[in-house]
């Protein structure tokens, strides 16, 4: 197409219609947080059942991140040579695989393989669907729409954690044989089947992102995806596009991300931060280990699911508010207020279970110890999920630059997947030490991620993806 006629400038896009789109997109981040999550309701389970020690559960429990860091490092490149929806499909075939594996596994190391396998979807899943979402949004509501990828994670979560506390509910116990004489902890993991299904399904149905169709050379459906969803002067978007993505190679390579004193280009090295900042503050231990750890002080295996369940709901509810506040306040206040408010819960919930009685080697929270505890906890999450959580995210998609988005992204969530194991592998060994040393930690983190902000992170509220540099 040599010109485009003017009926294309300043085109407006019915937003419902982008939501669709990257709704569809979002799934992968509901199966990121299913997969992730579903862990949390067999953890007491798969202890008895293979019989392993602290370092041995810890690993059972985190080894879906190495997969998940794997999945992440190599979803850029892939994504860049073959496109955006492949990766997602290929995510889809993933899930099922790893469900199917975990579901039927006879031992600790199948187990853990097939954790790896799920792990490598939700690695590609967590690169894509920001980079994909961020590429078909109009600049307006970017903000906003690639809030929907923390919100599907969230929800997968709750899911996961709804599916585990109904599942032992019906049951008895995690333990106890149920369907297809299958115990109950089995069918917590065989549950992902169906989502993985719907999600490889809806992704062959969106459009490819108009900027990989640009870098291919595929300027005509590049303007037709532009023209349906993004919208706006479609022949100046695509001549910045073109601009931006100018020396890509059909191979991409890592060695596009170098430059600086350290090795690498500022932004990428920004991007990491954010990544390992949002996972060094200790949320996914809530998420993996929030129903052990309530059992430990003092709470039914019911009851602990049931808080749990509670706790992610709260996730969703202030997602849903930074949803709204995210294209209106812009995304560095909100890093800044939610740095701030996780350190304050952080050092409450470090100082109760650092004063709190042992017995048996178990904190036991006394008097008005445990409802602090708990309403901290909870408030915590409420800074994490109007801030940290979908925010990083977002900037994630959208603060590199054409040229590197795909790569830098990589980088970025392989990093954030690293740091998530070492947390995750971590705390049932310093949780031995003691639950107020873990905490104290994570406060440590947040208070750093305080600085980090205000430091190093620009706004890029209202700004176009073609205005981001390297």
């Amino acid at each position: 197409m040599s010109s485009a006629p003017e009926s294309t400038a300043n085109v407006s896009v019915p937003i419902r219609r982008v939501v669709l789109v990257a709704a569809t997109a979002a799934l992968g981040g509901f199966l990121f947080g299913f997969d992730t999550a579903v862990i949390n309701g067999a953890v007491s389970a798969i202890q008895q059942e293979f019989e392993l020690g602290d370092a041995a559960l810890g690993f059972a429990v985190s080894s879906a991140l190495i997969g998940c860091a794997i999945g992440a490092w190599f979803a850029g490149r892939i994504a860049d040579r073959y496109g955006r929806i492949r990766v997602m499909v290929i995510a889809a075939i993933l899930f099922v695989v790893s469900a199917v594996g975990c579901g039927l596994a006879i031992g600790v190391y199948d187990l853990s393989f097939w954790r790896i396998v799920g792990g490598l979807g939700v690695g590609a899943a967590s690169v894509i669907a920001p980079a994909y979402i961020a590429e078909v949004s109009p600049p307006a509501h970017r903000g906003r729409l690639g809030s929907l990828q923390q919100l599907a994670i969230v929800t997968g979560i709750f899911v996961a954690l709804l599916t585990a506390a109904v599942i032992v509910a019906i049951a008895g116990s995690s333990t106890t044989e149920w369907l297809l004489g299958l115990q109950a902890w089995r069918w917590m993991f065989l549950a992902e089947i169906v989502p993985a299904v719907v999600y490889g399904l809806l992704a062959l149905t969106i459009p490819e992102s108009p900027r990989f169709l640009v870098a291919r050379g595929e300027l005509k459906r590049a303007r037709e995806v532009l023209t349906r969803y993004v919208g706006g002067d479609i022949e100046k978007t695509t001549t910045d596009i073109i601009k931006t993505v100018e020396g890509k190679s059909d191979r991409p390579r890592f060695s596009i991300l170098r430059g600086g004193k350290f090795g690498l280009l500022p932004i990428v090295w920004i991007g990491i931060g954010l990544s390992v900042l949002q996972q060094f503050t200790g949320i996914n231990v809530i998420f993996y280990y929030s129903s052990t750890l309530w059992q430990a002080v003092g709470f039914t295996e019911q009851d602990s699911l049931t808080i749990t369940v509670i706790t992610s709901v709260t996730n969703i509810v202030t997602t849903i508010v930074a949803i709204m506040l995210i294209d209106k306040v812009g995304r560095k206040p909100l890093l800044l207020v939610g740095a701030i408010g996780q350190f304050a819960c952080l050092l409450v919930l470090a100082i109760v279970f650092a004063t709190a009685t042992v017995v048996d080697g178990s904190p036991v929270l006394e008097g008005a110890a445990g409802p602090i505890a708990l309403v901290a906890a909870n408030l915590y999450v409420v800074f994490f999920g109007v801030s940290w959580g979908p925010v990083v995210w977002v900037m994630l998609g959208e603060m590199f630059s054409n040229k590197i988005r795909a790569l830098a992204l990589s980088v970025a969530a392989a990093a954030q997947w690293g740091a998530n194991f070492v947390i995750s592998t971590t705390f049932p060994a310093l949780a031995s030490v003691g639950l107020g040393l873990a905490y104290g930690v994570y406060t440590f983190f947040a208070f750093v991620a305080i600085f980090f902000v205000l430091r190093f992170i620009k706004e890029t509220k209202g700004r176009t993806l073609e205005s981001m540099t390297d």
